[in-house]
């Protein structure tokens, strides 16, 4: 299978430019367990995983890449598991922001502040505070997220502006929501992959999802590189994304 360049990634491609990818990253307990190694283990090759892939979207000029770190309901995971989860992306925010600051990558993180201690807080906003004006690859990690949870969130802000005054409520569409969700300002994902050969959303990025293309992968997240992410791109590529329309090529 050929595969994808930078190329044919940044411009359109028959209609089905990638501009935003989406990544639920999903096997590390497995990966682990099937080594006989404890789950922290795997998590930690799943950050080495992360920074493959980084390099990989870099490398094909992605515009956007959005990981799926810590849903909203991993909070029912044992808690020292939890611990080391947190520890991570902390140990990953003070190792890697210079490198990705210096490779001009903005980071964006999404997803609901509350139960995440003082001290990840302050790393998260000063990681986004940074790399803000960076343009090369935003980064968004979504991180204590639901997409329900946002979804919520976000009608919660644009009541608040209704009651205020500064919105009204029959001027509230698509466009208004995509604004108040918290990847506002980003476009929607193009092609969302989800590693370890489940196939569900598993909450994530349900409103931005409408019309992403999907891949599922049978292999595990830390031995995702960049050869299975071309591969997941090239499969894109070769698809036409009609948004509900009828297909450009006749059909008998």
């Amino acid at each position: 299978m050929p595969q994808p360049s930078s190329s044919q990634i940044d411009p359109d491609h028959g209609g089905s430019s990638l501009q935003h990818l989406a990544i639920i990253m999903d096997g590390n307990g497995r990966w682990a367990r099937k080594r006989g190694l404890p789950r922290t283990l795997g998590h930690r090759e799943g950050v080495e995983a992360v920074r493959r892939t980084v390099r990989a979207a870099l490398d094909l000029g992605i515009p956007y890449l959005t990981i799926y770190s810590f849903s909203s309901e991993n909070w029912s995971r044992p808690r020292d598991e939890i611990d080391y989860l947190m520890g991570l992306m902390k140990r990953f925010i003070r190792r890697d922001l210079a490198e990705l600051h210096e490779a001009n990558v903005s980071i964006r993180v999404i997803g609901d502040r509350d139960r995440v201690d003082q001290e990840l807080l302050a790393l998260i906003d000063e990681a986004t505070e940074l790399t803000h004006d960076n343009t090369r690859l935003t980064l968004v990690i979504a991180f204590n997220y639901g997409g329900r949870n946002e979804i919520v969130r976000a009608a919660g802000r644009l009541a608040a502006e209704v009651a205020a005054g500064q919105l009204d409520p029959d001027k509230i569409d698509t466009h208004e929501f995509d604004r108040a969700l918290d990847t506002g300002g980003v476009p929607d994902p193009d092609l969302l992959i989800r590693t370890s050969g489940e196939m569900r959303l598993s909450n994530f990025l349900l409103w931005q999802s409408a019309y992403a293309e999907f891949v599922f992968l049978d292999t595990y997240w830390p031995d995702f590189g960049q050869e299975h992410l071309e591969a997941a791109i090239a499969e894109y590529l070769g698809r036409e994304r009609r948004y509900g329309g009828l297909a450009s090529r006749s059909t008998a």
